[in-house]
């Protein structure tokens, strides 16, 4: 028997979005009247199809039953723990203790340099601040978990007497325990949950809200020839599958969000194909969150037009995202990406 997925598509925006949701000739997404959709792109792995919403009753009875309840995840207001997920896209601002991150390793290992970065993330507008202590670039070798918490532990003591957000960029549950006894409100694993095996236990105890990450393989070796069957499905079916585990595992609050991990063990064509159909995993009933800031997937789009910062490319990739009602984007350069969406939504009105 095929399994079906729904993607809602054919969005409209600001205050058409409004007049048309008004009319009932469109649908919220997430429960935001901001954008809103008129069609839904009905997909197996042999075929897709896109029907208008009013169409829905004419399916049959099964795959009719299936889109609804696909449709019911898609159009729910988000709740997350101390986020307002109706005020979209929130701005996650990438803090690295390293000293060999992909972009800007070394830039803010030190700790004068660092606190001047973390005053610039919270000053320009940050919601989230993710502190990271261990590099997850193409290439990079695993740290020592000691190694890993001394890079961060001074930051995190710091952000404890601000009201900031905190996530934690971590792999490894020794760094989650140590770094709960001072403030953490997210854990975010690129593993997808997997590299430490006493993670999972760690958010059954600590009910910490989670990001689950998609990465095929590891850092070390995720880029080297990555293969799918379909990027889209495969990824959807393994946040499905990886949700199902968590609550056999007793994890049963919906304080998760879902990253389909761009760059993470997936080629330009992966990238690409996962950001023009992004609103798919809306039907899984949970924020989504992208980290597209600075990626060679931009590189790879500009060629002789790439700079080192690549804000151009993200700038664009951050907005093609929203236009399918992604709610959190990972990024370095937060003043640009808010001045970004400033711009962009006051032209929509």
């Amino acid at each position: 028997m095929n399994k079906y997925y729904t993607r809602a598509c054919n969005f409209y925006y600001g205050t058409v979005s409004k007049k048309y949701i008004k009319k009932k000739k469109s649908i919220p997404l997430n429960g935001y009247n901001f954008i809103s959709f008129d069609k839904i792109e009905i997909i197996d792995r042999e075929k897709t199809k896109i029907i208008n919403i009013k169409d829905i009753s004419k399916l049959p009875s099964k795959l009719k039953n299936k889109v609804n309840r696909d449709l019911k995840n898609i159009k729910k207001k988000r709740t997350f723990k101390k986020l307002n997920l109706s005020k979209i896209p929130i701005i996650m601002g990438i803090m690295n203790l390293t000293p060999d991150s992909f972009s800007d390793g070394g830039k803010y290992n030190k700790k004068t340099l660092a606190k001047k970065r973390l005053n610039s993330l919270l000053s320009n507008g940050a919601k989230i601040i993710d502190v990271g202590g261990e590099s997850t670039r193409p290439g990079a070798n695993d740290i020592h978990p000691l190694k890993e918490w001394d890079r961060i532990k001074f930051i995190l003591k710091i952000l404890q007497n601000k009201k900031s957000f905190i996530s934690l960029d971590t792999r490894k549950s020794f760094v989650m325990e140590k770094a709960s006894k001072i403030k953490i409100d997210l854990i975010n694993d690129v593993s997808g949950l997997s590299y430490d095996p006493k993670t999972v236990n760690y958010l059954k105890i600590a009910k910490k809200p989670f990001v689950i990450h998609h990465m095929k393989g590891t850092p070390m070796n995720m880029q080297i020839k990555p293969t799918y069957k379909n990027v889209l499905l495969d990824i959807y079916d393994f946040f499905e599958a990886k949700l199902k585990y968590l609550r056999k595992k007793g994890i049963k609050h919906n304080n998760i969000i879902l990253d389909p991990g761009i760059g993470f063990g997936k080629n330009l064509k992966h990238n690409i194909t996962l950001l023009k159909n992004i609103s798919i995993f809306h039907s899984l009933g949970l924020p989504v969150m992208l980290g597209l800031s600075r990626k060679r997937f931009i590189k790879d789009i500009s060629k002789e037009n790439d700079t080192k910062e690549r804000i151009g490319g993200t700038v664009s990739s951050c907005i093609q995202a929203y236009l399918q009602g992604v709610q959190i984007l990972r990024v370095h350069d937060v003043k640009e990406i808010n001045q970004a969406f400033k711009v962009f939504k006051e032209l929509q009105n």
